[in-house]
This record gives C-alpha cells, structure tokens and sequence, in this order.
C-alpha cells in the first residue's frame, strides 16, 4: 500500500495490516484508474448514454442520467459536506437507484464507501461508522431514525437524506440539484482502497474487509467476464442487497461492467420477485437457494411457469445449495443454477460453476485468474478427494482493518477462507462444511449442510440448521434445529419420522439424533444462519442443568 500524496486522510494507511500478514496477490492488473470511470463514465463515452442503465419499478435510469446524478452528488460531498479523498463515507438504504448512484459518486469523488444494509440497527451502525471511521452519512429518509440513534453516540457524523422531498431539510436531492452534473473523478494510485465492507458477522464480530479500485475490477475481469459471460442486451436483477459484496457485484458492479440493464428490487417475496421478472424480461438472476427453491414451484403449473421464460442464467452464493434444488431446475426449467462461493474478504465468487455440464453439487473449478487448493492444518497441500481446508489467491484478498484476526485468515499468502472442501480427481471442488460446522461423531466426519440439505427434503420442514452437541458416548451427536411448515405441529411421531427419512437418504451415521423445534432460526442481516448463536444455546442449557 502506498500513500497517495493527494490524501490528506491517511486513517486507512495507519490501520493497514503488516505486509508480512497480506495475501499474496497475483494476477493483478494494476491500473491507475479510478474504478467509477471504467464502469460509468466510458460507458457513456462508447455511445450507451441513452441506454437503461439502472431501474426500479418506479423510475427508470439511463446511463447518461446515472452519469449526472452520480456526478451531482460527488460536488456535494466535495463542496457541501468537505470530503477529502480517502474519507469513509457510510451508506444506509435498501436496494435502489439512489444507493447505487451515491456508491459510484463516493468513489468517483476519491472517498472510500462503506456501504450497509437496511436491516441494521443503531447499535450495529454505531459500531460499524465507529470502527471505520466515517465522518459523513447519505442515507435514505426511510432509515432516518436508526441513523438519528447513531449521530447521538458519534456527534461528528454529518449526513444527508435521499429519495426524499426537495423541500425536505438535509436533502440530498436539494443539494444535489444546485450542483454541476460534470466532476473530475479523483485519480487514485493502483492500490488505493475504493470500499470497506463488513463482514455479516457468523461469528458475531465483524470485521472490516478492505479492497482497493484494482481489487473492484478484478472482480469484474474474473468473475463477470469468464463465468457471468454477459452482453449489453442482458437485465440483471437478484434479491442480495447492495451492503454484501455478492449483491454489489452481482446488481451494480458487473451489469454496468457489461452495460447492461439491472433491475433493483425491495421487499420482494416469491410472487412480486416473478412478477418482476416477466415485467422487466430479467435475464440473469442472482439470489440465495432458499429464493431458488420457492421459484421452482412456479414450474408446477403452465401460467406461473411463462412468467420465468425470460432466465437465461441463475447464480446462486450465500449458503450451500441443496442438489434437489439444481435437479429440479435442470429437470423443470432446463437451467443449471451457477453455484459459486466467495467471501468478503475476497470481494466476490473465486470458485464456481461454470458450465452447464459440471457435476451437481459440486463448486465447480476456480474462476479465470484466482488458484484454489486444499491444505491440511500444517498449511501442507491435500491430495484428491482428502478433506480439508479451502485455500485460496487471486487478484483480490483479504486486508482487514486493524485487525488480530488477519493472521488467522492468510496464512502463507494464501486465503484461508474458514471451509472445509475436498478436489476430485477431475478438478471439481466439493464443499464440505465451514470449519466450525464439521460434527464428529463416533469417528465418522459429518458436515452439517449435508444432513441441512437432507434434512430439508422432509414435508414437514420449512428450513433447518445443524450443529453438533457434545455426548459421552460418541463425543458428539448431530442435532438439527427444525422450522416447521404451518401444516405441520410438533411431536414425538414427527421427530421419527424426519429421523427415519434422513437414515433412507443419507447414510444412517450422518441421522440427527436429537431434533428440537424451534419458530425461527436465528440469522444475520444479510440472512445467513448463525449456527454459533444455536451452540451458544447449548452450552448454556448445559450449564443450568
């Protein structure tokens, strides 16, 4: 990391971690310019101005248009609010236009986003504006309050409102329409940070993950351009929000890399989200299994099925995807769903799916430009078909923000991104579970998304979560907490039931033999299930008894 002269702000550079605890990065391309202008301003100067660039079901950008607004609120920041290049900028709203254009407006101005979600909580944004240093906040009017709770706790946040009334106090519409709609981007040096973002916290602390204008479109020259494969006449659309690194790639980074279309949507359940991808002819899609497996009930009857014609590629990352969840789109959509896994740590999807005929249930190969392997917990590499930990380098990686646990997570340049995985004799890598969910149980190796995704199979079950409990017979036991669908009620029958299901489609050793029920599993923000909270329940069960 190097300082760039330009900045006056040099909090990033003093909470760097050591080079000697940095990922080794390769297959860099080290540009030195700023990101906003490869993916907005030269769309516009190769002709796409007048094309849809961004769009909600209320309002319609072009790129042109975005160009303006996004240049309009980098002079607030830099006029109005005194942003200085390398300033952390907080962004707090819900998938929509307006969040994107501020996103690209911050880096264009030479600030570095932090960008959060909209289910967050002042406590959770106080620590987050906190730990990062954020001086200055664009949040939409309908999250005003939680952010009015966090200016009590940080009295230096200054922040402006969107998607509300000109006339409104703090608008940033009101700013933004007094200002010029041309801006100089801010040229940054090859490594400098463009975005912070936090992790969702599956181990209830947070860390920030720092990447840097190279790292951005080393996503979208991996990623995007050998697997996602678009064309300017694609529509992206998805459910992941803008704050998690899948939903920034997936609905801004990569559809403007494409000059494309992508659609941003709130708040939708099943029937809105396929009602909106037969308005808007969405082609690509990007969304967590859970969101697939509500869809392919809409392949049961013939109406329900047109509204879904227009899917040419479906990409799935968040949680493990159930098998019977691709069989049954191959089989009812002919789709094969992409399932890929990344991290925050490395910005986006370093390992996936990539063609219609890789096996189901596997992650696929590694993406173009990334190298992926499996070592042992000597950091010693695996051979086929053993066990271990998933080891990863690319041109992106991770740099936490002053943090203990950056030495936990490279290791020898590689990233060691807390999974477990196991390679094929074909190349094919297989997830296995996170290194905290493998239950060991009489000797045998049990990963908790495979009894998860079994387990899922049974009528009765809305959606589960595995751990393993401590027993003095067999060291541990595997114990799946149930969601019940509403034609369901608990009961001793029930329980034997799910437990003689899952000896028939798995091997009997991996069977739950304690099942609670439970009305709702407990999840991050971003929906990712906190199996810790679930062990913590244990241990304190335990306790009292």
């Amino acid at each position: 990391m190097s300082l760039n002269n330009k900045t006056t702000d040099n909090f990033i550079f003093e909470n760097m971690p050591q080079k000697n605890d940095w990922p080794n990065f390769i297959n860099t391309n080290n540009t030195t310019i700023n990101c906003v202008t490869s993916l907005l301003d030269n769309a516009v100067s190769e002709g796409y101005g007048k094309k849809i660039a961004i769009c909600s079901l209320n309002e319609k950008w072009t790129y042109q248009e975005l160009l303006n607004k996004v240049n309009q609120i980098a002079n607030v920041l830099v006029d109005d609010l005194g942003l200085l290049p390398g300033n952390r900028v907080l962004l707090r709203s819900a998938n929509t236009p307006m969040l994107a254009a501020c996103w690209l407006a911050v880096i264009k101005a030479g600030g570095i986003v932090v960008t959060t979600i909209a289910m967050l909580r002042a406590k959770e944004i106080t620590t987050i504006a906190s730990r990062s240093g954020a001086s200055i906040a664009l949040c939409d009017v309908r999250l005003k309050k939680e952010l009015k709770l966090t200016q009590s706790e940080l009295t230096n946040l200054q922040a402006l409102y969107f998607n509300t009334e000109v006339s409104a106090p703090l608008s940033l519409e009101a700013s933004m329409a007094k200002k010029s709609v041309n801006f100089v981007a801010h040229q940054p040096l090859n490594d400098d940070i463009a975005l912070i973002g936090f992790t969702s916290g599956t181990t209830g602390k947070p860390k920030g993950a720092m990447h840097s204008h190279n790292a951005v479109m080393a996503v979208c020259e991996t990623f995007a351009t050998h697997v996602v494969k678009a064309t300017s006449n694609d529509v992206f659309s998805g459910t992941p929000p803008l704050g998690f690194v899948y939903g920034l790639g997936a609905l801004l980074l990569f559809p403007l890399y494409a000059r494309a279309t992508v659609v941003l949507l709130e708040n939708v359940n099943p029937q809105s989200f396929a009602e909106a991808i037969a308005e808007f002819k969405i082609s690509i899609l990007f969304t967590a299994p859970t969101a697939y497996k509500a869809l392919l009930n809409f392949y049961e009857n013939e109406i329900d099925k047109n509204k879904l014609d227009s899917l040419t590629k479906c990409f799935s990352a968040g949680e493990a995807l159930p098998t019977y969840v691709s069989e049954g789109w191959v089989e009812k959509a002919g789709i094969r769903l992409m399932d890929g896994i990344g991290s925050t740590e490395l910005l986006h999807i370093f390992l996936s799916v990539q063609n219609k005929t890789d096996p189901i249930g596997s992650l696929g190969k590694p993406v173009q430009g990334y190298e992926v392997c499996i070592l042992d917990d000597n950091g010693q590499e695996l051979g086929i078909n053993q066990v271990g930990l998933l080891a990863v380098r690319g041109p992106t990686g991770c740099l936490y923000l002053n943090d203990k646990r950056q030495k936990n997570y490279v290791k020898n340049g590689w990233n060691i991104t807390g999974d477990t995985a196991k390679m094929d004799e074909n190349g094919f890598f297989w997830y296995q579970a996170r290194t905290d969910g493998m239950i060991i149980s009489s000797g045998y190796n049990i990963a908790a998304p495979d009894v998860e995704a079994t387990i899922s199979r049974h009528p009765s079950v809305a959606e589960c979560a595995v751990i393993g409990i401590p027993n003095t017979a067999r060291g541990n036991i595997v114990r799946a907490y149930i969601v019940l669908n509403e034609s369901f009620l608990p009961s001793d029958v029930l329980v034997k039931d799910i437990q003689d299901f899952a000896k028939q489609q798995a091997a009997p050793y991996k069977y739950p033999r304690s099942i609670k029920f439970i009305d709702e599993l407990p999840r991050t923000k971003t929906g990712k299930i906190q199996h810790f909270v679930l062990k913590e329940m244990v241990k304190q069960s335990t306790n009292k008894s």
